[in-house]
């Protein structure tokens, strides 16, 4: 796992399930709103920072998302995708990268195609057996809780930038502390 983690220079993440919990909240006005975790926001900020490449695929449409994905600096955000193998081809296509260097993580049925097209196919701690059963790993972390984060922190160690990138995010002080 440790050498595909090497390759991995896009990381691309399911949104429902992934980067919230799975709960989707909806306002009185039927507007879509998202709870997501701040753990998964800094693992965000230090994989950009580490020159990683971050797209987010959903099969929904979300305002929630767009202004979530636009804090953190996500340029590559692709909605609406019922075929998420599709999804891939387009994001591959957008970012120059190729499926070898390319992880998608994800919790749900609907992922499997996306889990066929990528070199590294990882499932939330809390997505569904028939995914977890295809991932070439599996996060301690739940959708929502940190997950996200927890693969962008094993992607950094074994890269070998991890510390060198919170250094250069937070000072010396943080370098080899959890952030």
């Amino acid at each position: 796992m440790i050498e595909a983690l090497q390759r991995v220079r896009l990381v691309v993440t399911d949104v429902d399930g992934v980067l919230t919990s799975g709960v989707i909240p909806i306002d009185a006005e039927g507007r879509r709103m998202g709870f997501f975790s701040a753990r998964d926001g800094m693992g965000v900020a230090l994989a950009r920072a580490a020159g990683l490449d971050i797209a987010v695929l959903s099969g929904a449409v979300s305002g929630a998302l767009r202004g979530r994905a636009a804090e953190l600096g996500i340029r590559h955000v692709y909605e609406g995708a019922r075929d998420k193998a599709l999804g891939i081809d387009m994001i591959l296509r957008d970012t120059g990268h190729s499926r070898a260097e390319t992880l998608y993580v994800g919790d749900d049925l609907n992922d499997l195609p996306a889990f066929r097209s990528v070199g590294v196919a990882v499932a939330v701690a809390d997505a569904v057996p028939e995914l977890r059963a295809r991932a070439h790993w599996v996060t301690r972390a739940a959708g929502g809780a940190g997950a996200l984060r927890e693969i962008i922190d094993a992607v950094l160690r074994s890269q070998g930038t991890w510390e060198r990138t919170v250094e250069a995010l937070f000072g010396a002080s943080g370098a080899g502390a959890e952030v």
